[in-house]
């Protein structure tokens, strides 16, 4: 005897009311609810010394940031998501009612875990592509010292950069600011993150 398993589609009205009571966070992809892995403390500590450095007025500029509690909306593909950490020029432009999901990211941070590197980098990084102010793409390895720096040259086109040694410098280019990977991994433990 076959036992069907058959996937429960959602409506984004009824995420978004699931969400609210959930004591983990989901992401939402088209209908389906998936679960979102939780963090270790070096995926928090490399967020935050993220946050830590980048100031909150750039060249007389505004921009603001965000870390993993906010969610990013992505009308095109029907995406509720909760990027690691989310930079706004201006004022966030709301999707909704409430403050909880915005839509106008210029930078997107993810920290990579060993169960969502792939993810990040590809499907997500697609997806993240279809938001027409969203300009730079960090990913961060939290085992080793290693940065991915992505930036929109065209619409189609975006240009890559690693950075691999302490010693590193990542400057961003949609915003004039940069961070040595010394500092971004500051008081990180890699010996935590061996398995």
């Amino acid at each position: 005897m076959e036992l069907s398993t058959k996937t429960r589609y959602y409506t984004p009205e009824e995420y978004l009311e699931l969400e609210e009571k959930a004591q983990s966070k989901s992401e939402y992809r088209d209908g389906e609810i998936i679960p979102v892995a939780g963090g270790t403390t070096n995926h928090n500590k490399i967020c935050l010394n993220f946050c830590r450095y980048f100031p909150l007025t750039i060249e007389n500029e505004d921009y603001d940031v965000f870390m993993e509690g906010v969610r990013l909306y992505l009308p095109q593909h029907n995406l509720y998501t909760y990027p690691d950490v989310m930079i706004i020029k201006g004022e966030p432009i709301y999707h909704g009612l409430g403050t909880s999901n915005v839509i106008n990211p210029q930078i997107i941070i993810e920290v990579l875990s060993k169960s969502t590197a792939s993810y990040d980098r590809g499907d997500k990084f697609q997806l993240y592509r279809s938001l027409p102010t969203f300009q730079e793409y960090l990913l961060i390895d939290q085992y080793t010292y290693s940065v991915e720096k992505y930036y929109r040259q065209s619409q189609d086109q975006w240009l890559v950069h690693f950075y691999t040694r302490e010693n590193a410098i990542v400057k961003l280019f949609s915003v004039n600011w940069q961070i040595s990977l010394g500092d971004l991994y500051k008081r990180i433990n890699f010996d935590l993150s061996k398995d």
